[in-house]
């Protein structure tokens, strides 16, 4: 009892204490919160004064609110189902840009635009009209092409595309006569056309492989140097078109999207020219010294300028002391006069072929005099040199992003013509080591290619010999095999993909026999790293020393005699 009446003393007193306490308070802030003016009782400098604005609290930290980004409406991209394969694995779309599988809700479609010139579109497509190897035709006019497309004229020939070339130039031709045209699997074009006569393709461009022949279209080919893709009739021209939310802003962030705009580029392409056999001798030399060293050059001059590389086997060495020409000489010893080295310089000769037999006919010293001037001119050698080691080295060269490499040897001897450890000559055949060093060259991206000077056989096909050592290295990956040894030129054979030409026959060499007079010169085209295929030159020789291409009857001839004794089936080009 006691206990709680304490308690409740105790709450008390300290309940009156806080209500005096509040009550001061209050008279306090309505002290000083009253004017000088209002109190007269009141010195005005014995007080402080509180303005109004003043505040011992501090102020609340204003919070800082980041806007959401408005999201840039999409923009979407419709591509037709025929579009080339090449142009979608090159688009790279980034916001806004989406790809729609709708037409109807596309803002901007990718469409074919023949009204433009090829370097106005933002797509400029190369196509190829191709056919097996064994043709014998080499092109016909744009006229022809599209008569065959729809079915007028009475050409006999046939047409196999894939689904996507069969869609674009449905776009660009109008509806084909489905029978002449025909739509087949991409993989089995080039088988089915070798299997049926009279049967070519369109296809891209990057889709030429060796053992399709490209058949020109008005004359024209898209492994011409500096060819204008505006002027070729199977250049397909594509270009964007929309409305888009942004209006024509995106279109130009679209085209500046660093697409890869062509399948055709020219600074990828290199062109490789392979000839035969040169020995500036005997009546050739006896020409050039009446008419002139430019003599020989004749009519193919062009082809011998156009490629980025001419090679020539030149067998012979040049000698100081050489005697003077004549048109008959007993034997086959030979030298050159040094002063005939212009004519490779007038040709543009950048590759010269050692593997020949004559090189040491005037002893060790004269060729180490040509090695000497081919030096000084910057002239590749290469299956021969100052030694066996030098003799033995591939030949590399980097043209446009293309690595091609060449290796040469001398089969048949005779064995003083070889390099030795220490003296000059011709690269003696090992096939072990050249098969190495087209895997390891392989290994490294470089496309190998080897040439030789095999056994001579006057035959329109080498010895059996000759066949199974060529064919050895393009199973061993050589992409190119070539005999440079033929006076008499020979056939052709494809294993897998490499090509193999058993011999070229001569280029500047005086024999006027009929076989010896017809002439190969191969353009092999190289692009972006890959061995697309070859284009087959034919040459007649007059007069002991000039070579001139052949008439259009005189090409029919040979080619119809060389496709033959290859084993193949010829491809008429009879209407």
């Amino acid at each position: 009892m006691k206990l709680s009446r304490f308690l409740f003393s105790l709450l008390y007193k300290i309940f009156l204490a806080s209500f005096i306490l509040l009550v001061a308070g209050c008279s306090v802030l309505v002290e000083t919160n009253s004017s000088p003016a209002a109190q007269p009782n009141i010195k005005e400098d014995a007080i402080t004064f509180v303005e109004e604005s003043a505040t011992p609290f501090l102020p609340l930290p204003t919070a800082t609110v980041t806007p959401t980004p408005t999201k840039p409406p999409e923009i979407t991209v419709w591509l037709p189902d025929w579009i080339p394969s090449g142009i979608p694995s090159t688009i790279r779309l980034a916001e806004p840009f989406v790809l729609t599988k709708s037409e109807e809700q596309a803002d901007i479609q990718l469409v074919i635009r023949e009204d433009i010139a090829a370097e106005d579109a933002d797509f400029s497509w190369v196509y190829a009209l191709v056919a097996p190897f064994p043709t014998i035709m080499d092109g016909i006019s744009v006229d022809e092409l599209q008569q065959i497309w729809r079915g007028a004229g009475g050409f006999p020939q046939r047409i196999l595309l894939d689904e996507s070339t069969y869609g674009v130039f449905s776009q660009v031709w109008g509806e084909p006569n489905t029978l002449k045209i025909r739509v087949a699997n991409k993989n089995e074009l080039l088988e089915t056309a070798w299997a049926e006569k009279l049967t070519w393709a369109i296809i891209p461009f990057e889709e030429i492989v060796p053992r399709w022949k490209v058949l020109r279209i008005g004359g024209l080919s898209p492994f011409d140097r500096g060819l204008d893709l505006s002027t070729y009739p199977l250049t397909v021209r594509f270009s964007w078109e929309g409305v888009t939310p942004t209006g024509q802003a995106a279109l130009t962030d679209l085209r500046n999207a660093e697409l890869i705009a062509t399948n055709r580029d020219e600074n990828k392409l290199t062109r490789l020219l392979l000839t035969g056999v040169t020995a500036l001798v005997r009546s050739t030399a006896e020409r050039m010294e009446t008419m002139g060293i430019d003599y020989p050059i004749g009519d193919i001059l062009p082809w011998l300028l156009d490629a980025d590389f001419t090679h020539i086997s030149n067998e012979v060495s040049f000698n100081d002391h050489c005697p003077s020409p004549i048109p008959v000489r007993l034997g086959t010893r030979f030298c050159s006069a040094p002063k005939y080295i212009e004519l490779l310089d007038l040709i543009d000769v950048e590759i010269v072929e050692l593997t020949g037999n004559h090189l040491v006919d005037y002893g060790r010293e004269a060729l180490l005099k040509t090695l000497e001037l081919y030096r000084e001119r910057d002239i590749l050698t290469y299956g021969g040199g100052e030694n066996l080691n030098a003799s033995l080295q591939p030949l590399i060269i980097e043209h446009n992003g293309n690595s091609i490499a060449l290796v040469g040897c001398n089969r048949a001897g005779p064995a003083n013509d070889w390099a030795t450890e220490d003296q000059p000559g011709s690269a003696p055949c090992d096939l072990d080591l050249m098969t190495t060093q087209i895997q390891n060259l392989l290994d490294e991206g470089i496309l190998p290619i080897v040439t030789f000077q095999h056994y001579e056989l006057d035959n329109t096909m080498p010895s059996r010999q000759a066949q199974q050592e060529m064919q050895q290295m393009a199973e061993a990956g050589a992409v190119i095999v070539s005999g440079s040894q033929a006076h008499y030129p020979h056939g052709f054979a494809f294993f897998g993909s490499s090509f193999v030409h058993y011999g070229l026959g001569n280029l500047f060499f005086d024999q006027m026999y009929t076989y010896n007079r017809r002439e190969f010169l191969d353009r092999h085209i190289f692009y972006d790293g890959r061995y697309l295929g070859v284009e087959i030159l034919t040459a007649e020789l007059e007069d002991y020393a000039r070579p001139r291409p052949m008439t259009e009857a005189e090409r029919a001839r040979m080619l119809t005699t060389y496709f033959e004794v290859s084993g193949w089936k010829i491809n008429d080009q009879e209407r």
